[in-house]
């Protein structure tokens, strides 16, 4: 009884919102006593509504009252101290919103610290004490504390729910296994749960596996990012370092040229000041000499006319006019023309450069590629807007519906002359070059290849040199009427299946995938191919020398380009 004096003391000089003893006590005007902080703290949060209240008989005040040091409870706090009376234990907590609270106690509930589901009841350490002690109370059986302890009870009969039906995979009493589950697979709940505790421990098993390859796996990953951001940034600072030395070279060129520039416009414009000194001089004494001619016409004195004549007569050697022959004013026009050509030429190659550049960049694919579409409304994900190129198509081809149809014409077309357009064999390719996933389609008649190839194939000379599928920079799906085949290399492969008068076209240039599709009600494959493409590709068209033979690139719905 003593022990539990001392307790009822002890809660009395616990505050009520920390639960601990209380500290600088100080008692406000409804007479409850709070640790100063505490208070401070609850009445700071109700600042914004303008009213302050008691947290435990909720009285309200108008001005935020005045906080004075209780200094009695205070030395009373302290004595207690000294008798060696602490805090509360844990056990003896009162339970809050998230706790679950014990049934037994009243007015203001303790924590539970166990569950009974045999009295379907949650017990605080003091009213637990019975089912440690008595005996028949010894055999319940005691959970952590539990809010859900009335789910295990049947709403129709009242009773503790201990047995599982299989039959409709759910908790039953043992009243509904005589009733509606009658006839139904049966068990204890208690054997269930020994079964489902099996599976559990061999899915737990299954996901720490799986746990640890994922971890693995994101290890490896994370070790990937570290050699790809590596790999990156020498690659930047390596080609840093190269265009600074193209940038060095090209400046050190310039400089070179304009030195002798500079040089041979000294050269040139000193030999022209000093023909220019000559000619002056000449002048200077023919003006002289005609002054004096001049002087001697009007001498009356025949003889001294012909003494003078004979010396004053004579004229100085001229300079040689051929010497002074201007050639056509081009200056160094020449240089600006050769530098010029020399700008041109670096740019093709910078350009033709940049695109493998770009293409091994983005060949940098450190996971799988994604795998093929299923369906074409997984192939128009990666539709590409493609058009024909007019500087590529042979003359015999008419190029029309803003260059993506190309129709064979008997006679000649105006094109004007270029060294991309094909001589020899009757086709055309895009103007688009293609990377990453692309997907196309081209409606057909008569008869026509349809291609990819890369853009150096070339466009003059044998059909095995520039015909596509005849050689190693081009693959071709020929298409007649009555069947198909694929070709590369000059080499050919018949494919079997009946083709519609739409192909489709998917390409993975990383993943060196090329596949040729029938298109009708829905998506046939024809043929794959698997390589490694080292260069962009570019779409391509080619026709027979028949009247009527049209290819056409189709509009699809661009959903995205990739």
């Amino acid at each position: 009884m003593a022990q539990q004096g001392n307790q009822l003391d002890q809660e009395k000089f616990c505050c009520s919102i920390c639960l601990d003893l209380l500290k600088d006590p100080v008692t406000i005007p409804c007479g409850h006593s709070y640790c100063m902080n505490c208070i401070k703290t609850h009445w700071d949060g109700e600042d914004e509504k303008k009213i302050h209240s008691c947290p435990q008989c909720r009285k309200i005040f108008t001005l935020r009252p005045d906080l004075v040091k209780n200094t009695m409870l205070a030395d009373l706090v302290e004595e207690l101290k000294k008798t060696g009376l602490q805090a509360a234990p844990a056990d003896r907590c009162y339970a809050g919103p998230e706790d679950v609270a014990c049934d037994f106690c009243t007015g203001r509930k303790l924590k539970a610290v166990k569950s009974c589901l045999m009295c379907l009841v949650s017990y605080c350490e003091k009213h637990l004490q019975p089912h440690y002690d008595a005996a028949p109370l010894k055999k319940h059986k005691l959970v952590e504390p539990s809010k859900k302890l009335q789910e295990t009870i049947c709403s129709r009969h009242d009773e503790v729910m201990k047995m599982f039906c299989r039959t409709d995979q759910q908790c039953i009493c043992y009243l509904c296994s005589m009733d509606e589950h009658k006839g139904h697979d049966t068990v204890s709940a208690a054997a269930e749960r020994t079964e489902r505790q099996r599976e559990l421990e061999l899915s737990q098993q299954k996901i720490q596996q799986r746990i640890q390859d994922r971890e693995k796996d994101v290890k490896v990953l994370q070790q990937e990012v570290e050699a790809i951001n590596g790999s990156a940034d020498k690659a930047v600072e390596d080609s840093e370092k190269i265009f600074k030395e193209l940038i060095h070279l090209i400046k050190k060129i310039n400089s070179g040229v304009k030195q002798q520039i500079r040089s041979q416009q000294e050269t040139e414009v000193s030999r022209v000041k000093e023909l220019q000194e000559k000619l002056e001089q000449e002048i200077t004494e023919l003006k002289r000499k005609d002054a004096e001619l001049k002087q001697l016409s009007h001498t009356e004195d025949h003889t001294q006319f012909l003494h003078n004549y004979p010396s004053l007569s004579r004229l100085s050697e001229s300079t040689d006019s051929s010497s002074i022959n201007i050639r056509p004013l081009r200056y160094f026009e020449d240089v600006t023309a050769a530098v010029s050509e020399l700008r041109d030429i670096l740019q093709d190659i910078l350009s033709e450069t940049w695109t493998n550049i770009s293409l091994t960049v983005t060949e940098v694919d450190v996971l799988l590629s994604q795998p093929e579409p299923k369906t074409r409304a997984g192939f128009l994900e990666y539709s590409q807007k493609i058009t024909l190129d007019p500087n590529t198509a042979h003359t015999h081809l008419l190029l029309s519906k803003g260059n993506r149809k190309a129709t064979f014409m008997s006679e000649q077309q105006s094109y004007s002359s270029h060294p991309d357009r094909f001589t020899s064999c009757l086709q055309v390719l895009s103007r688009e070059s293609l990377t990453g996933r692309c997907y196309w389609e081209v409606g057909w008649r008569g008869g026509v290849s349809v291609a990819v190839a890369y853009k150096n194939i070339s466009r003059t000379g044998s059909w095995d040199e520039c015909g596509f599928g005849l050689n190693d920079k081009s693959w071709a799906l020929n298409c007649h009427q009555n069947s198909c085949t694929i070709w590369f290399n000059n080499i050919s492969t018949p494919i079997s299946g009946s083709q519609s008068s739409r192909l489709g076209v998917y390409l993975d240039h990383s993943a060196g995938i090329l596949s040729f599709y029938s298109v009708s009600e829905t998506m046939t494959l024809l043929h794959r191919v698997q390589t490694t493409f080292t260069q962009p590709l570019h779409a391509g068209l080619l026709l027979t020398w028949c009247n009527g033979d049209t290819a056409e690139l189709c509009k699809l719905k661009y959903t995205k380009v990739i």
